[in-house]
């Protein structure tokens, strides 16, 4: 059969895929760039497809070849929010540049800090996170700034300092924090809080490639298939949550949030 046909890419150190696995790889990237446009969170559908499907694939492996993937999503979604939205950069620019430095920084502490000691606390801030958002229907209906001027930008470097260093400390749902954190904490709408939480994502993944890359962690083969159905999905993802506006995003992220507090807490209870 076809599916059966196998062939090796480049750029993966003579790794063999058969056509069907690569199909799911592919489908899995469109799906998580879809996801991560929307709301952010593609990384739970992403990099599990990429551990399960990939023979020999190390964790390293997995984690920079996904966020080759997840950059060339995050651009694409940067740039169709930009285009119909128009969020606000002097925003964007102080949160994504401390963003920038703090995975890079998280990413150098990631060895030293075993994920076992962060995911019950993970946990428990997005169950926190669930409840306070369904709690609370109005919540991201309408932007409502808490604070103007200085305050608004050192409150959004802040929150890009903590969640660009979780990025690159242990990473699932950072996309996903960045949207509750410019909600709950800055006051804006659900719809530019995903435009603007695009751009801050884009920064952290690539402080994290400023590490993998060197180290030749990148299997640049699987990674640029990823990442062009990484752009697929978060295209289409992007244009349909201008669309739908807030209260579809707001959903999602609901959903999202759910999945991801599954996910961790099985990974706490199997010993992954």
């Amino acid at each position: 059969m076809l599916a059966d046909a196998t062939i090796t890419l480049p750029g993966t150190g003579g790794i063999e895929l058969t056509l069907g696995v690569i199909a799911l790889i592919l489908l899995a990237g469109f799906a998580a760039g879809w996801v991560d446009a929307v709301v952010g969170g593609g990384g739970l559908i992403q990099l599990p497809a990429l551990l399960v499907l990939v023979p020999d694939i190390t964790a390293v492996q997995a984690l920079a070849t996904n966020k080759v993937g997840s950059i060339m999503g995050t651009s694409t979604s940067s740039l169709t929010y930009y285009r119909r939205i128009h969020p606000d950069l002097r925003t964007a620019a102080p949160m994504a540049i401390a963003a920038f430095l703090a995975a890079v920084g998280g990413a150098a502490l990631a060895s030293n800090i075993p994920e076992s000691a962060l995911r019950p606390i993970i946990i428990v801030v997005l169950v926190l996170v669930a409840v306070y958002t369904a709690a609370r229907p109005r919540l991201g209906a309408v932007t409502d700034l808490r604070w103007s001027g200085n305050r608004h930008y050192g409150a959004a470097a802040g929150i890009g300092l903590a969640i660009g260093a979780y990025d690159g400390l242990l990473g699932p749902g950072t996309g996903s924090f960045l949207v509750i954190a410019l909600v709950s904490v800055l006051g804006y709408a659900f719809l530019p809080a995903s435009a603007l939480a695009k751009i801050v994502n884009f920064a952290t993944n690539l402080g994290a490639l400023v590490f993998f890359v060197p180290y030749g962690a990148v299997l640049w083969g699987i990674g640029i298939g990823v990442g062009a159905a990484n752009i697929l999905g978060a295209y289409i993802g992007a244009r349909m949550a201008v669309a739908r506006g807030s209260g579809f995003i707001r959903v999602a992220f609901l959903v999202v949030v759910a999945a991801l507090i599954v996910k961790l807490t099985w990974d706490v209870v199997s010993g992954n």
